[in-house]
């Protein structure tokens, strides 16, 4: 990361209170995934065109989060099946902020992410209280039935277009732990453009330029099949394969 940080160094910054203006809890998502070794060169090609989140001086940020479950993952094989209209819930703790949410994520039938959260002081076991509340709001889904599944662990660089519109998430140093088992993958990266509508990107203009095609595979269900041996997923064997290439 010595590299990276050197070149986001250059970048202009843009605080928590400016975020504020381009948080597109519903929005447009397109996901790559890639070798660390390419993220240098991309950031140096982009970094006229976009502002950094910068926290306490620091210009990526640790990011702890814990996912829930039904006992059979059912969210999980919806997902895997290949539904729309599929829920992800979790608490996520923004570590070098000292901000904590509790967060609800619908994935609608015309492809649109709708995220609603709320404050929460810490990550607990179970989901209570406000938490519960915004999950009955929110979703059809019902607390109890609901288990911790998968802690995920990563550090993020986010960027925001100048021109506006447009926020850009890159994801390194992924570490996965289910109670049970712990994996890491320090050689990828999933960047993530999040738009309010289709528009032209610099960032998506240099991953065509540099022929990396958008592999999106969702975070959690990377870290279940990635953790669980006895889980379902031949659906995402092609990715998996695809994902192991890119690693080398």
């Amino acid at each position: 990361m010595t590299n990276t940080q050197h070149i986001l160094s250059s970048f202009d910054p843009i605080t928590l209170d400016e975020m504020d203006s381009v948080k597109l809890l519903d929005r447009m998502d397109t996901k790559f995934t890639f070798n660390v070794r390419h993220l240098p060169s991309i950031l140096a090609a982009v970094k006229e065109h976009y502002r950094v989140l910068e926290i306490n001086g620091l210009k990526s940020s640790r990011y702890e989060t814990l996912y829930f479950d039904t006992e059979d993952f059912r969210l999980y094989t919806v997902h895997h099946n290949g539904k729309l209209n599929r829920y992800k819930v979790r608490y996520r703790s923004y570590l070098d902020s000292n901000q904590c949410f509790f967060e609800v994520k619908f994935k609608t039938n015309k492809g649109r992410t709708i995220k609603s959260r709320i404050k929460r002081k810490e990550i607990p076991l179970t989901i209570t209280g406000r938490a519960e509340d915004l999950l009955v709001e929110k979703s059809p889904l019902i607390a109890s039935t609901l288990h911790p599944a998968l802690w995920v662990y990563y550090t993020r660089i986010t960027l925001v277009n100048k021109a506006g519109g447009e926020r850009l998430t890159i994801d390194v140093n992924l570490h996965y732990n289910n109670y049970k088992t712990e994996k890491a993958y320090p050689r990828l990266v999933i960047a993530e453009v999040k738009q309010e509508r289709s528009a032209s990107s610099p960032f998506l203009n240099v991953m065509k330029e540099k022929k990396i095609a958008d592999v999106s595979i969702s975070k959690y269900c990377y870290g279940i099949v990635s953790t669980y041996e006895h889980i379902k997923k031949n659906r995402f064997k092609p990715k998996l394969r695809t994902l192991n290439k890119i690693m080398i």
